[in-house]
């Protein structure tokens, strides 16, 4: 075996030794490590010149996997530019400016794959990792490390790149040669990882990526959500972001109900008539129904609303159901998600029978699309993140 090869050979058992400890905390076999470490040791040609190619034997011993990042030791994860902060993010990559000069940091322990300029991409480093997780850095000033070296979690691997007036890093985050969106891993302000399972499961040549809290960060999810008062509702509390985590509320069929069954949209939110709502069209006399357990804290004939019905939830949001022919709840009245609250009508500033359904947040109207698939009538899949003066996002 020619020397350079086996140099590499014996840096990667080093570096194996010391991932076990890793592995134990992020449940992930040893023999995953192995494979992994066999890879690099064995990098193709591809490999080293490609940022997108599929990790050798990742599935190989089944269709998904798991990543446990809910108790990793801060000394085996570092944001790639620690005094950076991000000015652009995407559902594949994100846009990390910082200083002159700053050190591009490994996100975790691993091995370089690739460290090469790339037309379009500038210089680029793309580290493996013992998790399956592979990390790219782009738009380097110098690449400070090559295709072999075993790196440490914060370890400097490149200058940041830019021009006299800016310098950012593009971040982005693989699995098997598909980007994942970096928001669902990491908190894109406060820079942390966000504590989570998350699970990778192999669809073909792409990967299906989502997120699982343990048995404990529910209940304190759970705790939390009955802190957020019915009379108040300010699931901000403080602070200038909100998150709500729609899987966890779809994982039990008796949270949410659809407002309207056998119905169909007549008009969506926003447009030029900066429609507050969401207009949803059934027949005169169809029940509707509350969308979550909650409070009733509005019940009456309000202006053009007519017969208005309004919700508020301990999930943060209230709901509103208007030009109601007939309001079944009264104010302060208790009400469980499914349950019959009004009758379908036309009252108000309204030409047809249907139902002005309003999702709010922080007293501020948002498209109910990002709750409901108005197509297919069930909850949207996860995290919706809220700012607390205005604006709503999907992290996943």
């Amino acid at each position: 075996m020619h020397i350079s090869k086996l140099n590499r050979t014996f840096a990667a058992m080093s570096v194996s030794k010391k991932a076990t400890m890793v592995l134990h905390r992020w449940n992930i076999s040893l023999l995953t490590l192995c494979m992994a470490m066999l890879t690099v040791c064995c990098a193709t040609a591809q490999e080293a010149s490609s940022i997108y190619v599929e990790t050798p034997n990742l599935f190989d011993k089944s269709d998904s996997y798991e990543v446990d990042f809910t108790n990793v030791a801060s000394t085996d994860y570092t944001f790639p530019l620690p005094v950076g902060h991000v000015v652009a993010s995407t559902p594949q990559s994100l846009e990390i400016e910082t200083v002159k000069g700053d050190a591009v940091k490994s996100m975790f322990a691993g091995t370089v794959r690739l460290s090469r300029h790339i037309q379009g991409f500038g210089n680029v480093v793309v580290v493996r990792h013992p998790n399956g997780f592979e990390t790219v850095y782009a738009n380097n000033a110098q690449n400070l490390v090559k295709v072999g070296d075993a790196v440490k979690a914060g370890q400097t691997v490149a200058i940041v790149g830019g021009t006299n007036d800016r310098y950012y890093c593009n971040f982005s985050i693989m699995v098997n040669g598909n980007r994942l969106n970096p928001a669902t891993i990491i908190d894109i302000h406060s820079h942390n990882l966000i504590k989570q399972i998350v699970v990778i499961k192999k669809a073909g040549s792409k990967v299906n990526v989502s997120t699982r809290l343990t048995p404990e960060q529910v209940r304190q999810r759970e705790e939390k959500a009955q802190t957020i008062s019915l009379d108040t509702n300010d699931p901000f509390q403080g602070k200038q972001f909100y998150r709500l985590n729609l899987d966890l509320i779809s994982s039990d069929p008796n949270a949410w109900h659809y407002p309207l069954d056998n119905s169909h949209v007549i008009s969506g939110f926003g447009g030029k008539r900066r429609h507050s709502g969401t207009d949803i069209k059934n027949g005169p006399g169809t029940k509707i129904y509350a969308a979550f357990d909650g409070k009733v804290v509005q019940s009456g004939v309000f202006s053009g609303y007519g017969k208005c019905i309004t919700i508020r939830h301990r999930n943060g949001l209230e709901t509103r159901y208007s030009h109601n022919s007939k309001n079944l709840v009264t104010v302060g009245e208790m009400v469980k998600a499914g349950q019959v609250i009004g009758i379908v009508g036309r009252t108000g500033r309204a030409t047809t029978e249907h139902v002005h359904f309003e999702t709010r947040i922080n007293g501020r109207a948002f498209d109910s699309s990002y709750v409901f698939d108005h197509v297919k009538h069930t909850l949207q899949k996860g995290t919706l993140q809220f700012k607390k003066n205005g604006g709503v996002s999907r992290l996943k």
